[in-house]
């Protein structure tokens, strides 16, 4: 009698892991048990029994069934809670309060287990609420080019961003800058130097819509200019804003003060005009662009146009490879002096992301 009731405990012990765990059922007849961590519409992670976790595509799977209760985002309904079971191509949620839902696979936004569910609105606590320091991503990138022999020659080129996007706002750094110079015929001659940076703060109004402010700071030796300073301000619109492609349109005002080597020092008001797009093309390739026109109000058919774009190519996690071009028109410049510059740099870019960053 004391065997039998050793096996039977034996049994239950083994019985029960297998009884409480979850069940998927992919389209070619494959059957994995394990727990459900998480999945979206276009991947299930699947903690497997004799796997580990493994990325499932969504579109294969043709049943799931939960041991234990997880949350179900379904399209136009709120988060469902409770035990998930497929019966007849329909999923069916067993909730305490609202009883049985039952939703199509189509309208089945997110599944997620209680801890994946935690981590989420643990993450959505902190994008609502950050501190000053957290969420700050961005990449800093340098090249050095030299020539030695008939020539003698060197270039230096150093660049940074800084974002720090929130659901409710978000803060852009740049900086951008380019010295060369000639040592052939004995003396050093420089033959550029240039910086140019600014800030900008975004806040959101809706979805689409937002205010800025912003300051941009350049200098140019080879366009006489030792300082532009220019704050602006002005709304925009969220054309596309997508995981992969964002595109936004802008406008406002800005004040430029101009103060030039040859003594000259000019003021003047602004009305701005501008677009900025963003396109991740593959997961290791993305570009970026931003145009920006500002008509002169002091000085009418004055203006000026800032144009930046960055292609990146990225080689691991942190490192990647950038090519960058600025371009600076100015249509009224100090005498003797070309109306456009234009900076051209290449080289390795490494780029910092939290680890955590971004929302499950």
């Amino acid at each position: 009698m004391a065997k039998r009731i050793a096996q039977l405990f034996l049994l239950f012990c083994v019985g029960v892991p297998a009884a409480r765990a979850d069940l998927v059922v992919l389209e070619n007849g494959d059957r994995l048990t394990g727990m459900i961590v998480k999945s979206d519409q276009e991947t299930l992670s699947f903690n497997s029994q004799y796997a580990g976790v493994v990325n499932l595509p969504w579109s294969a799977v043709t049943s799931v069934e939960s041991s234990t209760p997880v949350y179900v985002g379904i399209e136009g309904g709120p988060v469902a809670v409770g035990p998930l079971v497929t019966i007849n191509n329909q999923y069916e949620i067993v909730t305490e309060s609202a009883g049985t839902i039952t939703a199509a696979k189509e309208a089945v936004q997110f599944i997620r287990s209680a801890e994946e569910q935690a981590a989420y609105e643990r993450e959505i606590e902190r994008l609502r609420n950050p501190g000053l320091t957290d969420l700050w991503t961005g990449n800093v990138g340098f090249g050095y080019a030299q020539a030695r022999g008939n020539s003698d020659t060197q270039t230096l080129n150093f660049g940074a961003n800084a974002n720090r996007a929130t659901t409710r706002d978000k803060i852009g750094v740049t900086f951008t800058s380019v010295y060369a110079a000639n040592d052939t015929t004995g003396e050093s001659v420089v033959t550029a130097n240039a910086i140019r940076g600014g800030i900008s703060y975004n806040l959101n109004l809706s979805p689409q819509w937002f205010v800025f402010a912003s300051t941009d700071l350049e200098f140019d030796e080879f366009q006489d200019l030792d300082l532009r300073f220019a704050p602006a301000g002005g709304f925009g619109f969220k054309a596309v804003n997508t995981e992969r492609t964002k595109f936004d349109v802008f406008g406002g005002s800005s004040l430029n003060r101009e103060f030039f080597s040859t003594g000259l020092n000019r003021t003047s008001g602004e009305t701005l005009l501008g677009e900025e797009f963003q396109f991740q093309y593959s997961s290791f390739g993305s570009v970026q662009q931003k145009m920006t026109i500002f008509p002169n109000l002091s000085d009418p058919g004055v203006f000026r146009v800032s144009f930046d774009t960055t292609a990146d190519t990225r080689m691991n996690r942190w490192l990647s490879w950038q090519v960058s071009l600025s371009d600076r028109y100015l249509s009224n410049p100090v005498t003797g002096r070309k109306k456009n510059d234009v900076l051209l740099t290449t080289g390795l870019r490494i780029t910092f992301v939290p680890e955590d960053q971004g929302t499950q």
